[in-house]
């Protein structure tokens, strides 16, 4: 009888010692999986942040450009340009745009200084009227030199002017993308959101659709022919907004970069855009 007690301790003893190491197993493998759950506005920020990181660190650079205009019944004007670009730490890059081509816009240039909070400042000069004007932060929305680019576009995407949700994962053009849903922290911008298509291998953008105020698709802008610079930077040669309630499009075609130019922050103020030539 003492002899079957004894082990009818030990046969309990053990189930509940291998009850213990069942349920101690089964934490260990949940507690990575619970760490690793993220909320869809955490996934949506985290992709975005990893684009931006994967562009950092450029430093300035220059390039030229094409702006090609077509309205609604194919025709087209074109226009060239020359962008200078410096990213400044802690805060948003700032980027100077002067049109040499045709003769009615030689010598207009347009300054931007990004904020990771709060308003762009923005200005423009304009050489007929010689003088340099300011862009209101509530006319962001309104059209770039009149492009289907609006002023808000024209600025340097910085994460923090977006609040982020992940939506889907998908395949595009044969490559695989993240979808993400980014959401303008700005009152004043012209869209309720933009749905971005980033490819999962360069953290590229590939496409963004742009919603207007009454959150109906205005615009989708799609990114081609992706070069590196530099053995880190990836730019697109072309950049294609097209503008669906209105059937107009602009096309941006980019060439000659260089990086690491020299500019420094006294390159761009209100004085380079009446020294623009």
């Amino acid at each position: 009888m003492c002899c079957n007690f004894s082990f009818n301790r030990n046969i309990d003893f053990i189930r509940q010692h291998f009850i213990h190491i069942v349920i101690s197993m089964g934490i260990l493998l949940l507690v990575p999986m619970l760490t690793r759950a993220e909320s869809a506005a955490e996934q949506g920020l985290s992709i975005a942040i990893e684009a931006d990181l994967r562009d950092s660190g450029f430093g300035d650079f220059t390039a030229e450009l094409q702006m090609i205009l077509r309205n609604r019944h194919g025709e087209e004007s074109t226009r060239n340009l020359r962008s200078s670009n410096l990213e400044v730490e802690d805060d948003g890059d700032k980027s100077l745009v002067i049109f040499d081509q045709p003769r009615d816009v030689k010598g207009t240039a347009f300054l931007s200084f990004t904020h990771k909070s709060g308003p762009d400042d923005q200005w423009i000069y304009l050489p007929a009227l010689k003088r340099v004007k300011r862009i209101a932060s509530n006319n962001k929305s309104g059209p770039f030199m009149g492009s289907e680019f609006a002023y808000e576009d024209i600025s340097s995407q910085e994460v923090e002017k977006y609040t982020y949700k992940f939506i889907d994962e998908a395949v595009l053009d044969g490559q695989r993308t993240f979808i993400i849903e980014r959401y303008p922290v700005d009152k004043n911008s012209g869209y309720t959101k933009q749905v971005v298509w980033i490819d999962q291998t360069h953290y590229r953008f590939l496409k963004v659709d742009f919603y207007d105020r009454k959150n109906t698709l205005l615009k989708t802008l799609t990114y081609t022919g992706y070069q590196q610079y530099e053995d880190k930077y990836w730019r697109a040669d072309e950049m294609h907004m097209v503008n669906h309630q209105t059937g107009k499009s602009t096309l941006l075609r980019w060439r000659d970069y260089q990086f690491s130019t020299g500019l420094t922050k006294k390159n761009f103020n209100k004085n380079s855009l009446k020294r623009a030539r």
